[in-house]
C-alpha cells in the first residue's frame, strides 16, 4: 500500500478523509495524491496544467479560471496542513467531472487505496441520481475506504469483515490482511448476517467460516453470526455492538438494471454507516 488517492472538494467530510489518509500513510510509508476536480459538464477531465482551451463563452471561461485560481490556493493550504508533516504528498487539479477525474488518476498512478469522505445520502439519491462516492465504490479497480464521520481513533484494531464466504473474495482478503498488518493486535471479526430470506443454521455457517478463515490464512479473527431483517442493517448493527473501528466488505460492483433491482449491500452500508467502510470490487 504505497499510493493513496484522496479526492477532495475541501469540505468538512473531505477533511476527515485527509486526516484518516494521513494516519494510514504514516503507518504504511505511503505517498498521498490529493485530487480536486472543478466540475464541468464534459465527457472526461483534464489537468489544469495542460492546454486551457475551454469551450463556452468568455464569461464561462473567466468563471472557470477564477475557480482554478481559488482551488490552487485551497490545495496549497491543504498540502501545508500540520497533520501531513512527514508525509510525501502530491496534488492534481483537473477540470471535468469528479468521477472521471478519479478514475483517470487511479489508472494513471496505479493507486493502491482511495480514501474518500462522504456525507451520506437520502433514499431518493440512492435510487435515482447516485453519488460520486457510489460510482467509485462500484467501479474502482482498487480498495476504497469511505469515511462519513471522524473516527474516535484511526487505529483500526477491530475490523468487521462481512463475508459471503466466496472464493472470489481471495483478492479482498489479501487487501484486508495488509490493512490489518498495519495495526498491532488488530482483530478481524468475520460476520455472516442471517436474514429471514437467507437463513442458515449456526452449526453449518460456523464450520464454513472456519474453513474460509483457514483458507485465507487469516490471523487474529473471531467467528460471528448475526440475525437481522436486512443484511446491510445487520452488518451496521453488529459493528455497533462490538464498537468496531472499521467495516470491510467485498462488492461485485453490480451496474445497470441489476443494480436498480437488487441494489448493492456495500453501497447501502457505505451510505448509512457512521464508521469507516473498506470496499473492494471483485471479479467473478
Amino acid at each position: 500500500m504505497k499510493k493513496i488517492l484522496v479526492p477532495t472538494d475541501f469540505s468538512k467530510p473531505a477533511q476527515i478523509a485527509v486526516d484518516v489518509a494521513a494516519d494510514i500513510a504514516k503507518k504504511a510509508g505511503a505517498e498521498i495524491t490529493f485530487l480536486h476536480v472543478i466540475e464541468e459538464v464534459t465527457g472526461g477531465s483534464f489537468n489544469v496544467e495542460g492546454q486551457m482551451d475551454l469551450d463556452g463563452s468568455m464569461e464561462e471561461k473567466l468563471f472557470t479560471m477564477a475557480l482554478i485560481k481559488k482551488s490552487k490556493k485551497q490545495m496549497e493550504a491543504l498540502l501545508n496542513s500540520p497533520q501531513l508533516a512527514g508525509v510525501k504528498v502530491r496534488s492534481q487539479l483537473r477540470v471535468g467531472t469528479p468521477f472521471h477525474g478519479m478514475r483517470t488518476i487511479i489508472t494513471e498512478n496505479k493507486v493502491d487505496l482511495v480514501v474518500m469522505g462522504t456525507a451520506g445520502h437520502s433514499q431518493m439519491q440512492e435510487m435515482i441520481i447516485g453519488t460520486n462516492t457510489e460510482k467509485v465504490v462500484r467501479h474502482a479497480k482498487c480498495p476504497v475506504l469511505t469515511v462519513q464521520k471522524k473516527p474516535s481513533k484511526t487505529e483500526f484494531k477491530n475490523i468487521v469483515y462481512a463475508t459471503a464466504l466466496s472464493k472470489d473474495e481471495e483478492p479482498f482478503a489479501a487487501v484486508l490482511k495488509e490493512m490489518q498488518g498495519l495495526y498491532e493486535d488488530s482483530v478481524v471479526h468475520l460476520v455472516r448476517v442471517n436474514t429471514p430470506g437467507n437463513f442458515q443454521r449456526d452449526v453449518v455457517v460456523k464450520k464454513q467460516m472456519q474453513e474460509f478463515a483457514k483458507k485465507q490464512m487469516l490471523k487474529k479473527y473471531t467467528i460471528n453470526i448475526f440475525n437481522d431483517l436486512r443484511e446491510e442493517e445487520g452488518i451496521i448493527y453488529f459493528a455497533d455492538s462490538i464498537n468496531a473501528d472499521m467495516i470491510a466488505m467485498a462488492t461485485h460492483g453490480r451496474t445497470g438494471f441489476a443494480h436498480v433491482l437488487a441494489g448493492s449491500i456495500a453501497e447501502d452500508v457505505v451510505g448509512h454507516s457512521k464508521r469507516p467502510v473498506l470496499t473492494y470490487v471483485i471479479k467473478k
